[in-house]
């Protein structure tokens, strides 16, 4: 099986001091890894950097074969990230979940919109035409992350997506995190306290602490 993505000898560090070490890490298409550990461990740190979002102190990350650097804009558009308090811009929930898209040059977007709203389970007739703040803490992570899906990325990194929702609404996450999975063979690394909720949807746990790797990923569902 190809690999979506790869790490070598990653480390991070901020004003001198060390705060991720990963020695090694892959990723295939369709895969879900889950990041576990306490606050400060480093979870959101390797989101960051897999996102792109900046370069490490060291070491070598790899998207689709090809070593990434600040120049390589394609793989990351490739890549999206949920953040554990998304933003949404203050508009319809329509425009928020099409505003990716209509960035990109994409045209005829509401198709793709209303399909993706209906992947978390937010019915579109109702709620395509609300606003921002027509809506509750679980409805709102749903729209930011419809506002992802909707970009059919490779490669898709969660960071703590049901913190403080309930268990309705974090059903449905699972729910759409999955079939999007199945549908568009999505890698995903997702970052969690919620264990019975990170059991449910990992092929793997990657265990974390003081940013380094309690238990060695690979194999990691056959990649090596």
């Amino acid at each position: 099986m190809s690999e979506i993505l790869r790490l070598d000898n990653i480390s991070q560090s901020y004003s001198g001091r060390n705060v991720l070490d990963v020695p090694g890490l892959a990723l295939a298409p369709g895969q879900i890894l889950g990041l576990a550990g306490p606050n400060g461990s480093g979870k959101s740190t390797l989101l960051r950097l897999i996102a792109q979002l900046e370069p490490p102190a060291a070491g070598k990350l790899q998207f689709l074969g090809r070593t990434v650097d600040e120049a390589d804009t394609e793989s990351r558009r490739q890549v999206t990230l949920l953040t554990q308090e998304p933003y949404l811009l203050k508009r319809t929930v329509f425009a928020n979940v099409a505003y990716g898209l209509k960035v990109r040059g994409e045209r005829d977007v509401r198709p793709r919109v209303r399909e993706a709203l209906a992947l978390v389970g937010l019915d579109p007739n109702v709620f395509a035409p609300r606003l921002w703040f027509e809506l509750s803490g679980g409805e709102t992570q749903r729209v930011a992350l419809a506002a992802r899906l909707v970009l059919r990325p490779r490669l898709l990194l969660l960071d703590e997506p049901t913190a403080s929702l309930d268990s309705e609404s974090a059903a449905l996450i699972r729910d759409a995190v999955l079939a999007a999975r199945d549908r568009d063979a999505t890698a995903m690394v997702i970052a969690s306290h919620d264990m019975p909720w990170l059991n449910g949807v990992s092929d793997r746990i990657l265990h974390m602490d003081h940013g380094r790797m309690v238990d060695n990923p690979q194999p990691l569902g056959g990649v090596s």
